[in-house]
């Protein structure tokens, strides 16, 4: 290339359409292309990175697989916005006992920041005592409490985020962190156990102390697999379960 810009057989190994999604992936995590914009046309983008229109297709394949990319017929290729009904099909896993998916109704119940635990720490990658944002909501189905969540965030990251922009937020949390702070959460790792409920939480959920609850515990992430929040749910299954639902691929 003559232009300066960076073509697929220049970086890495391994397949070009590979290649190809990761030079792809980078002009995303640098925001190039922002939510709900279109991105440049296979033809263009085959041009910038040198490369054929098939090899740019496969790239944006995966990444339409992996829902980063949404396709729109007779527009275009779209970066992928975190939307109401995106986190409830894609981030929300617990359903009503008939498999019935209803959108939970938070309720803030703590906004602070303070120090990172180390198994916090560990999950952000960051230092053991660092400055954290901790949230605590409470969930409700159809006003019945289900689910109380902690969420933890590197207070640096996400810097500028206060309890009135937490609270006041239009959307879903992830499309804050989208929109504010250009963090696209791409996709999640979740630990399930059961666990007996404390003294604190008990009420909340509306149960006894040390009844059994499911506690999920979830790492989001952003581009080049950038921990972005960590949360520990306590969910009541009396009357909900968690569901997931796989898609196969290849």
């Amino acid at each position: 290339m003559t232009d300066g810009t960076i073509s697929a057989a220049d970086i890495g190994h391994g397949p070009l359409y590979k290649r190809v999604k990761s030079l792809l992936t980078q002009s995303l995590a640098d925001g190039e292309w922002k939510p709900n914009e279109a991105i440049p046309s296979e033809s263009r983008l085959a041009e910038r990175f040198d490369v054929s229109i098939g090899t740019v297709r496969k790239a944006i394949d995966e990444l339409t697989a992996e829902r980063i990319l949404v396709r729109q017929q007779g527009r275009g290729t779209f970066v992928a916005a975190h939307t109401q009904n995106r986190f409830l099909y894609h981030f929300y896993h617990v359903v009503d006992e008939d498999g019935i998916k209803r959108f939970p109704t938070p309720e803030l119940l703590q906004f602070r920041r303070t120090r990172a635990e180390p198994h916090v720490a560990t999950r952000l990658g960051i230092e053991k005592g660092a400055r954290v944002i901790h949230v605590r909501n409470l969930l409700r189905i159809e006003g019945a409490p289900v689910e109380v969540n902690d969420i933890y965030l590197d207070a640096e990251v996400f810097e500028g985020l206060d309890r009135d922009t937490f609270s006041n937020r239009p959307g879903t949390i992830y499309q804050l962190y989208q929109e504010r702070f250009r963090l696209n959460i791409i996709r999640t790792m979740e630990q399930l156990r059961a666990v007996a409920i404390g003294e604190a939480e008990a009420p909340l959920l509306q149960l006894e102390q040390n009844a059994p609850v499911l506690q999920v515990a979830r790492v989001a992430y952003t581009y080049h697999s950038q921990p972005v929040e960590y949360r520990c749910s306590l969910v009541n299954t009396t009357h909900h379960v968690y569901q997931s639902d796989q898609e196969v691929r290849g």
